[in-house]
């Protein structure tokens, strides 16, 4: 009689490759389940299965950045009591009382009063609208013009390239206080515009120089040379393969500037020469409150932690937005 081998066992091998076979079937089911359950997909992809962009990515990260959240909730709380001041702040901050003068905090005055006897707490309030105002007006300037002129040079190259390097050498050249005094001390006007102006007239060769490096990086592609080759005109080659994909170093630097665009607007008012009152401006007041440190620093408190706060934040927000979209940093 032959011997029996152990595939010939029907309580063997074979039953056990054939319950073997069974749980791998119902273990790539159960997996298959599970993927089509998801909503994202794998890792990197979006809904679908198809991949992220960069700007999904971006805001993914973004969204689980504590950094992030923090200062975007200041930046909006900013936002808000800048364009409704009262809402926080029920009173003028134009009334005031000299028989208060200097006089610390009381019921409804929390913050105490100024060398005018205006209530420092609706001063601080609605200094945030000018801060506020100067810098995003300022920074949308500064990234137009910088921005513009630098993706041509970049894009072009040449006789234009040379020149805007040229003249951003000239403008790198000038001490931004020092250019803020001179242009700034012939101008009588109160208003932010003055200095809105001059930020613009210094600040855009930076973006320029970043527009500039940025653009001859994504005009190298391999999609750009094949939409050359394909009859693309500058123009479309412009807005639709490399601006989408040059833009971020823009962003991440103009977000940053934005917070210095608002102490320079502070530092200038502080000397005089950019806003005047009876405009109501953070830097104003810590000029107004300087003499008086000692027998009553509330007044200069106020106002400057404001400040500080509030450039911290964008600096915060311009940190979150760089790690967001830079892929070196993933």
């Amino acid at each position: 009689m032959p011997e029996q081998q152990p595939w010939d066992d029907a309580t063997g091998g074979g039953a056990i490759s054939g319950a073997g076979a069974g749980g791998a079937m119902d273990l790539a089911m159960d997996e298959g389940t599970t993927l089509e359950k998801t909503p994202g997909g794998p890792e990197g992809t979006g809904p679908g299965g198809k991949p992220r962009s960069l700007w999904s990515d971006a805001w993914r990260d973004l969204r689980r950045n504590p950094v992030f959240i923090v200062s975007g909730l200041i930046i909006l709380f900013l936002v808000v009591i800048s364009i409704w001041p009262s809402l926080i702040a029920t009173q003028d901050p134009l009334d005031c009382d000299l028989a208060r003068a200097q006089e610390g905090s009381r019921p409804g005055h929390p913050f105490g009063f100024d060398g005018q006897g205006c209530d420092v707490y609706t001063r601080t309030v609605y200094g945030a609208r000018t801060s506020v105002t100067v810098g995003v007006l300022s920074t949308l300037g500064v990234s137009l013009l910088g921005g513009v002129l630098g993706g041509l040079a970049g894009f072009f190259g040449g006789v234009w390239d040379a020149v805007l390097s040229r003249i951003t050498d000239v403008f790198f050249g000038i001490p931004v206080v020092l250019g803020g005094l001179v242009f700034l001390s012939v101008v009588t006007s109160s208003t932010v515009w003055p200095v809105i102006g001059f930020i613009v007239l210094l600040g855009w060769p930076q973006i320029a120089r970043i527009a500039r490096g940025s653009v001859i990086t994504a005009k190298q592609n391999d999609y750009v040379q094949a939409a050359r080759a394909l009859g693309a005109s500058n123009s479309r080659m412009m807005l639709r393969h490399i601006t989408p994909n040059a833009i971020a170093p823009v962003i991440v630097v103009a977000t940053i500037a934005l917070g210095t665009y608002i102490s320079l607007e502070a530092t200038l008012s502080y000397l005089g020469v950019g806003l005047k009152p009876p405009a109501v401006s953070w830097g104003i007041d810590i000029s107004a409150a300087s003499q008086y440190v000692r027998n009553a620093p509330h007044m200069l408190l106020w106002p400057a932690g404001a400040l500080a706060v509030t450039v911290l934040a964008f600096i915060m927000l311009g940190d979150a937005v760089r790690d967001a979209l830079d892929p070196k940093l993933r």
